[in-house]
C-alpha cells in the first residue's frame, strides 16, 4: 500500500527508515520479511522514530535542522539539504515529535513523497 511520507508513523515509518539505510535486505514487500521486521520492531530494535540512540545518529550524519513551530498542528519541522547526481534541493517534513519529523525528512530524501508499505506494518 502506498502511503505519503508525510503521514508515516510507527512501524511503517521505522520500516521506511530501515529500507532507506539498506539495513534490511531481501524482498522488502514480502509478507515474511514484513513480519520479521515487525517482530524486531516490537522487541525494541529498529525504532528510529522513537529512540534517540537510533534516530539521533541519522540526524547528525545527514546534518538535519530541527525546529519547533508552536503555531503549527505538527509542531516539529525537520529539514535537510540533499544532493545526488541528477538534482538537489531542500526537504522539509513536519511531525508531532522531533524524531518523527526527522525520520520523515530522511525517508523523503531517499524514497520520495510516497512509500510502498507492506500491509502487515499498517
Amino acid at each position: 500500500m502506498k502511503i505519503k511520507t508525510s503521514e508515516l508513523t510507527g512501524a511503517a515509518l521505522d520500516w521506511a527508515v530501515a529500507i532507506s539505510q539498506k539495513v534490511c535486505i531481501g524482498e522488502p514487500l514480502h509478507s515474511r520479511f514484513a513480519l520479521e521486521f515487525k517482530l524486531m520492531h516490537d522487541s525494541g530494535d529498529l525504532q528510529f522514530s522513537t529512540d534517540w540512540a537510533q534516530g539521533g545518529p541519522i540526524i547528525e550524519r545527514e546534518r538535519m535542522d530541527i525546529e519547533c513551530w508552536d503555531f503549527h498542528s505538527m509542531p516539529w519541522n525537520a529539514s535537510m539539504w540533499w544532493d545526488d547526481e541528477s538534482s538537489s534541493g531542500n526537504i522539509q517534513m513536519h511531525g508531532p515529535t522531533p524524531l518523527i519529523a526527522a525520520m520523515r525528512c530522511y525517508v523523503a530524501s531517499k524514497l520520495g513523497g510516497e512509500v510502498e508499505i507492506p500491509e502487515e506494518l499498517i
